[in-house]
């Protein structure tokens, strides 16, 4: 009798957590075909090729909203001082399009670089990471001329 008991205990406990997995598993359903942005860039890097030093090298990385949410670029972060990234500010309606801008400075900085964006939004996926890359070629010292002024 015992075991019948436990028996009976253990195909319902059984049966009730395989239900509430069935009922958890439907309401992922109906959360993932609720309306959601979704970010598309048209690029996610860009070479620079050889530039050089001190010039303000400018890219702007163009994005589409493919969801059916408003996207909203909630912060847009450069890996380091030398870059300025400059966003869309403003929810990106679902079909528009929204620019990042990257501003990298090269003054006294030579030699190879590498630099990324970290784009955090509320669309699908959360995180984008851009990318911009280059060589800087240093500078040409300036020399200054020496005046002599002659001896009265």
């Amino acid at each position: 009798m015992k075991n019948l008991i436990l028996l009976t205990a253990f195909v319902f406990g059984f049966s009730a957590i395989s239900f509430a997995q069935t009922e958890d598993a439907k309401a992922n359903v109906t959360l993932s075909s609720e309306a959601q942005a979704k970010l598309t860039l048209e690029k996610k890097s860009h070479d620079f090729g050889t530039i050089e030093e001190g010039v303000q090298a400018t890219i702007t990385f163009t994005f589409k909203n493919t969801g059916n949410a408003p996207l909203v670029l909630n912060s847009v972060k450069a890996s380091c001082g030398c870059t300025t990234p400059k966003w869309t500010k403003e929810p990106i309606a679902p079909g528009e399009e929204g620019v990042i801008t990257a501003i990298y400075n090269s003054k006294g900085r030579p030699g190879n670089f590498t630099k990324t964006i970290t784009v955090k939004h509320n669309g699908e996926g959360g995180t984008e990471f851009l990318t911009i890359r280059g060589v800087v070629n240093r500078a040409a010292p300036v020399v200054q001329p020496t005046v002599v002024s002659p001896e009265q």
